[in-house]
């Protein structure tokens, strides 16, 4: 994921909302979002990056999610790193999420730099390996990209915004979050962060929905738990030029 908002115990019907847009080279295999019959995927609903076998979102029967960003730093990469794709299986098999969060503290320098959000319906955390220690979030609204948590970069401020409206909206339908994922506007050179990259690469990475040639949105998710325990996932993937490729829609009961 490259884009995630969340609202956890924020919405008249809803325990939980993540709407999140993942952002990746075109070139690099994936699968769409499926169940997972085999370890570490067992009764995991995730897209699958083929390359390094991790996924960036996932969520179980029983209501435990995760997802990861990753921070972007032009001047610090480990060519050696850890994937980390294994971080949200590794949350999601855990018996209890806090507890394996807490445990990244003795390994999260083997990766690059990443976001990790994790939780059981609305209770959630996050951890980072380029900000504080692990910590539980606070009911509410929330937002990653590619910095810390909350960090008010453009494209998150204004999905923040969409969300904050939708939410005070009331409403069941997820095609305002769907529209707010699609914005391709990018923003202006004044607001731009500095993380190293060049300031034309800084530019197309500030809009929520980014269409280049090799390199851009391939994914929108929206997840919901309402308050009876009923669970919506929806992925919609994308060609290079923006385009529809396909959908995946799963609703469960949590166990």
């Amino acid at each position: 994921m490259c884009l995630a908002v969340i609202a956890l115990d924020a919405h008249p019907l809803f325990r939980l909302v993540i709407a999140a847009n993942r952002d990746e080279f075109h070139a690099r295999p994936a699968s769409p979002a499926a169940w997972g019959h085999a370890a570490p995927f067992t009764d995991i609903l995730a897209g699958r990056d083929l390359s390094a076998g991790g996924t960036w979102f996932g969520i179980q029967r029983d209501g435990r999610w995760a997802l990861v960003t990753n921070v972007r730093d032009g001047r610090r990469q480990l060519p050696d790193a850890r994937t980390r794709g294994e971080l949200v299986p590794r949350m999601l098999n855990a018996s209890d999420p806090e507890v394996a969060m807490a445990s990244l503290d003795r390994d999260r320098m083997d990766y690059n730099g990443f976001n990790l959000l994790a939780g059981v319906v609305a209770r959630a955390g996050y951890a980072s390996n380029r900000a504080d220690p692990s910590a539980l979030l606070p009911a509410g609204l929330h937002g990653v990209s590619n910095a810390a948590l909350d960090t008010p970069w453009p494209k998150l401020a204004r999905t923040l915004d969409a969300l904050a409206r939708w939410t005070d909206a009331g409403g069941d339908s997820t095609t305002p979050l769907f529209a707010a994922l699609a914005d391709r506007r990018e923003a202006a050179d004044a607001v731009l962060p500095t993380t190293g990259v060049p300031i034309e690469w800084e530019r197309v990475l500030s809009a929520p929905f980014i269409v280049g040639e090799n390199y851009g949105t391939r994914c929108s998710t929206v997840l919901t738990i309402d308050r009876n325990g009923r669970a919506s996932f929806c992925e919609r993937s994308f060609a290079a030029d923006g385009t529809a490729l396909g959908e995946v829609v799963e609703t469960f009961d949590l166990r």
